[in-house]
């Protein structure tokens, strides 16, 4: 059953409710974080965060690959942001496969050449959040002044561990 009659009626009972529409497009802490999309993540809870605080980039693994950089690099040049925040997660089903196994599986299911696509990943947790800082920090398109900061969110106790 599709989550489409639930969706909207959420939005109706939160629209009804909502006072925030004066926000100003820039974010009030100017910082911008990249994440993982898992569902088990929450960061405007883990980071005490709230509407129009914060730039929050998402997609699997939480990886500064082109489209994160994009968005950061529009953040920073266009909406005023000037911190970063790399953020990874234990139990990241990016640490599961490899790129020849979801090759391989989109081959076979839908008969999709991928093999000149890197799916971004990673065995060693730490490694890919310092891989990616250097990714931002190396990129031609990003402040090279933003402090970056990167972490690891344990999800079983919802604790943030420094990644230097």
């Amino acid at each position: 059953m599709s989550e489409q009659k639930a969706f909207e009626d959420a939005n109706g009972r939160y629209a009804a409710k909502f006072e925030k529409g004066a926000l100003p497009m820039p974010p009030g802490r100017h910082v911008a974080v990249v994440t993982c999309m898992d569902a088990r993540l929450d960061p405007a809870k883990f980071l005490g965060l709230s509407e129009g605080d914060a730039h929050v980039i998402r997609n699997a693994g939480g990886r500064a690959d082109w489209s994160a950089i994009r968005s950061l690099a529009i953040s920073q040049e266009l909406l005023g942001t000037n911190e970063v925040f790399v953020i990874h997660h234990t139990d990241c089903g990016m640490l599961t496969f490899s790129n020849g196994d979801i090759q391989e599986r989109l081959r076979k299911k839908y008969r999709a050449e991928t093999s000149d696509r890197d799916f971004l990943p990673f065995k060693d947790l730490e490694e890919s959040v310092r891989d990616d800082m250097r990714a931002i920090r190396s990129s031609s398109i990003v402040s090279k002044d933003a402090p970056i900061h990167g972490y690891v969110y344990d999800v079983k106790t919802g604790r943030l561990k420094p990644v230097k």
